[in-house]
């Protein structure tokens, strides 16, 4: 989320991962870990948390990012299937006239 001061980054999975396995090894207090890592202390939670279900039921949470991606594809599919439509129309219209 954007806070006026901070621009929202995207972290990777790779990060999150390793954020994780660090709270789990390190001696450090959780919270200077996640001063260190510069996300919230509940955050590494919330990622602990995805991962552990992702073990137990070996699916993966989608990217929010692929989840755009899909939406916008899904968008632009239907886009074309109208104008693929349209064009069949216009065709059709055009050899009419043209006879």
């Amino acid at each position: 989320m954007f806070d006026g001061i901070h621009p929202r980054r995207k972290l990777t999975r790779e990060f999150k991962l390793e954020a994780v396995r660090q709270v789990a090894l390190s001696e450090k207090p959780k919270a200077q870990l996640a001063r260190e890592l510069g996300v919230r202390v509940g955050q590494l939670r919330t990622w602990r948390l995805e991962f552990e279900k992702e073990a137990v039921t070996g699916i993966a949470k989608p990217d929010r990012s692929a989840a755009e991606d899909l939406e916008q594809l899904r968008r632009e599919n239907a886009k074309l299937k109208m104008e693929i439509e349209i064009l069949k129309k216009a065709a059709i219209y055009f050899a009419r006239e043209a006879k």
